[in-house]
């Protein structure tokens, strides 16, 4: 029997943090050991430039991915771990795609009408003001993404469907024109998936600059993790768990058990120095193993450029046939007698 593939991407554009390594990279890890599938992971850098222009800042990125990822313990001899730019048959296959994409659909997607919608708002003259067209056809890359490797399901969150449906809809086009090329992925949400807030109370992100970078130094560590915003309860006064950024996190880290006894720390009035210092504690006896791990790995970038290496050679077994198949489905061959 076939393994079933399952594909994830990375956007290289920032440092990865306590709410990426909760929310996804923890579950993709162990899903990499899992002999029934065939994962493919990658550094989504061409899609960083469609809001980064930064060169350094993509590049630092793409390092501390691939570091943090293979300090975690991905089992590169079960998945596919490549650099996104390493397979020209991914932007080969974008522009054919974009071929038989309506660009009704690409007006429907969510990232372009939000922007369109910005713009409105503000009253200017041109609703597409400060839209490139990376922003605006980046499903179609998503697609190729997807559709190259035949992917059967892409884990996502909620706000992320949409694109999994817009590449369903490509793929199914293609399929109709040219025959049946491609395989039609599925998006799986896991609804049990963490969702960390930040620093301030709002979900944990870049965008907000909220985030604790996962493998900052145990010092800078602690210093963030009692930098949490809490309110002004006393100790001894109960207080609730419900919207608690310190016991949000605590829980995606602890056992059930655990999760149990804060509560009822929480119901006899914990003190928030004293509940920070567990959390502190909890978190770093998981994640100290793979710091130090992380560490070796950012002083020593040539394994790292090895293993993507590597996942690259792997990658295009599959891409290098397969686009020469799409090639000759669409006319694009050699003239032969």
């Amino acid at each position: 029997m076939s393994k079933k593939i399952v594909l994830t991407g990375i956007t290289t554009t920032g440092t990865p943090h306590l709410g990426n390594y909760a929310g996804a990279i923890r579950p993709a890890i162990e899903a990499s050991k899992d002999d029934n599938v065939r994962p493919f992971y990658f550094l989504a850098d061409y899609h960083a430039l469609i809001k980064c222009q930064e060169p350094q800042r993509v590049r630092q990125s793409s390092l501390e991915i691939a570091a943090t990822w293979l300090a975690l313990g991905l089992d590169t001899s079960n998945a596919v771990f490549y650099r996104q730019s390493d397979i020209p048959e991914i932007p080969e296959l974008c522009w054919i795609l974009s071929c038989v994409t309506a660009k009704g659909l690409m007006n429907r997607a969510h990232a372009y009408k939000a922007s369109v919608a910005e713009n409105e708002d503000a009253g200017g003259n041109d609703p597409d003001k400060g839209i490139n067209m990376g922003l605006f056809g980046y499903p179609v890359l998503m697609a190729a993404d997807m559709l190259m490797f035949k992917a059967n399901q892409v884990p996502v969150g909620k706000d992320q469907i949409q694109h999994i449906e817009m590449a369903r809809d490509i793929a199914t086009r293609f399929n109709h024109i040219y025959g049946e090329h491609f395989t039609i992925p599925e998006a799986v949400v896991d609804e049990n998936a963490a969702t960390i807030l930040g620093l301030d109370g709002r979900k944990m992100s870049k965008s907000y600059n909220n985030t604790i970078p996962l493998f900052e130094t145990e010092k800078k560590f602690k210093k963030l993790i009692n930098k949490i915003k809490t309110n002004s309860l006393e100790p001894g006064e109960p207080k609730v768990t419900e919207g608690c950024t310190l016991f949000g996190i605590y829980k995606a880290f602890a056992r059930e058990t655990e999760v149990a006894e804060i509560r009822q720390c929480y119901a006899d009035g914990i003190a928030w120095g004293e509940m920070k210092k567990v959390l502190f504690q909890k978190i770093n006896e998981e994640i100290a193993p793979a710091r130090e791990r992380y560490h070796a790995l950012m002083d020593a970038p040539e394994h790292i450029e090895e293993q993507l290496q590597d996942g690259a050679a792997k990658a295009r077994e599959i891409s290098v046939p397969f686009m020469q198949e799409i090639r000759e489905s669409v006319g694009i061959s050699r003239i032969t007698k």
